[in-house]
Formats: C-alpha cells, sequence, structure tokens
C-alpha cells in the first residue's frame, strides 16, 4: 500500500515537473496534480488496456507507435475533465504524455530501493 502512495506521489510531482517544463501543459496546484495523477492511473488501469486490444491491428502496422497517441488520449481526456488540469491541444498531449512518462521513470528510479 505504501508503494502504491509513493508512487501515486511520484506522478503528482512528474506532473508538476511536466508543467514547468512545457508551457502547453498547465497544473493548478499540488492538489490538482494529486487528482490529475490518481485519474491518470486509472485511465491507464482501467481505458488503455481495452483501446490497445482495440487498435490492434493499427499499432501493428505502426510497429507500436500509435500507443503513443492511445497515451496522448488519455493524457487529454484527463486534462479535458479537471479543472486546473489543460494541456493546449491533442499534439501537445501525445509529446506530454512521452514526456510526464519520462519524469516518472526517472523520479522512480532515484527513489532508494526502487527498481526502474
Amino acid at each position: 500500500a505504501m508503494s502504491l502512495i509513493i508512487a501515486w506521489i511520484v506522478n503528482a510531482l512528474s506532473l508538476l515537473a511536466l508543467a514547468w517544463i512545457m508551457p502547453a501543459v498547465q497544473v493548478a496546484s499540488f492538489g490538482t496534480a494529486l487528482v490529475a495523477a490518481l485519474v491518470l492511473g486509472l485511465l491507464n488501469a482501467i481505458i488503455r488496456p481495452v483501446l490497445l486490444v482495440l487498435t490492434l491491428p493499427v499499432n501493428v502496422l505502426t510497429l507500436g507507435l500509435f500507443t503513443f497517441v492511445i497515451n496522448g488520449f488519455l493524457f487529454w481526456l484527463a486534462a479535458n475533465f479537471l479543472e486546473g488540469f489543460t494541456v493546449r491541444s491533442f499534439g501537445w498531449a501525445i509529446l506530454a504524455a512521452i514526456v510526464y512518462s519520462l519524469i516518472s521513470w526517472a523520479l522512480s528510479a532515484l527513489l532508494p530501493g526502487r527498481r526502474a
């Protein structure tokens, strides 16, 4: 349970860092980042697997690159539903999803006793 809470906080901090790096992404506060990280986690756990299965032929044809579009879509979806979390456009959402995952991975790798 503690590792889930730590991962949640790391993802919220990753969102704040993302907003600092990319002006196209805005996060109003740490509280907003916590809610957005939770919503992104739920979307990735529940909706992402379904989308990956439904888009499997396209993903195979693009050698897996369509996964970036799916990740961007989920990022964009969360930003459209949450107050205080905005992304300028769908194109920015795709780029933001990539950068967000890299920041989150890097922060997780820095934590003691965690494997990236």
